[in-house]
């Protein structure tokens, strides 16, 4: 337990500190927000409107109005647009990004685990050396190149895979996975390909252990070899790349989301940065800091269930 707290409060140390660095990066960036935004029109009006949204302030005034507002759990409201609360902004583009981060943490894991066992097992084969060379080009190939390649033949030539756009959960399972499988897989492959990686590294330095030959020397099942003695203690660096990736899943979702044209958080972010609108953009990092802190507690809270000779002593 005093692990644990001492690990939020550092937790929430980060998350101020990102949140502080963006608030005055954005602020450091030459050009102003309002002119952007009325082009040629009068400058008393773009002054009227300055000072009704604070801008007008010196920079720490407006900071400690940010960190008061924020801590109140109101994010502000953006800029452009019908000035929409950021936090309303958030919630309506969240639930694409997380099902696409999910769908893509499912082809990761489960072909990024698949892959790295098998080539561990089978050391030294042409099936090893197979594997080895298609997860150096997954981690070779960015994401939105992946995702053009799948639309243009998944999409434009085979028909199977709508190109873009998004269907939420509510129009069916069906509709869900079929808008999701084309992007999932585009964010997903780059992580699969170092989990395998890490995967197979981990299981044969397992795998040479003196309690492994023992085990196979008593007679145990290969199967039970595998998963039961040498995965398990394998799984400790797998898990932390694992989690971390879940959080950068989300954050590393950007450009694919603008690839396929679903309007989740990346691509939220991305327009309001080129929009230079200051409160969607503090908004929606500082939930990418919260996600990538926490989950990084997450694994460590995970270490102890997964080795329980791990000690946070």
């Amino acid at each position: 337990m005093r692990y644990f707290v001492a690990r939020v409060i550092q937790a929430l140390i980060v998350v101020w500190a990102v949140g502080t660095l963006v608030f005055f990066m954005l602020r450091a960036v030459p050009g102003d927000p309002i002119q952007a935004l009325l082009a040629d029109v009068d400058p008393s009006a773009a002054d009227a409107i300055r000072a009704k949204l604070g801008l007008d302030q010196p920079v720490f005034v407006q900071y400690l109005f940010w960190m008061r507002n924020t801590l109140a759990g109101d994010l502000g409201q953006s800029l452009y647009g019908s000035h929409q609360a950021v936090s309303q902004q958030i919630a309506e583009a969240i639930p694409r990004t997380v099902s696409l981060a999910l769908v893509a943490f499912l082809f990761s894991f489960t072909l990024g685990l698949t892959a790295g066992i098998v080539s561990a097992v089978k050391r030294d084969s042409i099936l090893d050396y197979g594997l080895n060379l298609a997860a150096f080009l997954g981690i070779s190939m960015p994401s939105f190149w992946i995702g053009i390649v799948l639309i243009i033949v998944f999409a434009v030539n085979l028909r199977m895979f709508p190109a873009i756009g998004y269907k939420p959960i509510s129009a069916g399972l069906d509709q869900w996975l079929r808008y999701l499988i084309l992007p999932g897989l585009a964010v997903g492959l780059p992580f699969s390909a170092s989990i395998a990686r890490l995967t197979r590294s981990a299981m044969l330095e397992v795998l040479g252990q003196d309690y492994i030959t023992l085990a196979r020397s008593k007679g145990l099942n290969e199967r039970r070899v595998i998963f039961r003695h040498a995965l398990r203690n394998a799984l400790i660096p797998v898990v932390t790349v694992m989690g971390i990736s879940l959080a950068l899943l989300f954050s590393g979702s950007v450009v694919v989301e603008n690839v396929f044209a679903i309007k989740g958080l990346g691509r939220v972010l991305i327009q309001s940065i080129l929009n230079r609108d200051y409160p969607v953009v503090q908004g929606s990092i500082l939930l990418v800091a919260v996600l990538l802190v926490f989950m990084n507690l997450a694994v460590d809270m995970l270490y102890r269930l997964i080795d329980p000779r791990i000690s946070y002593d």
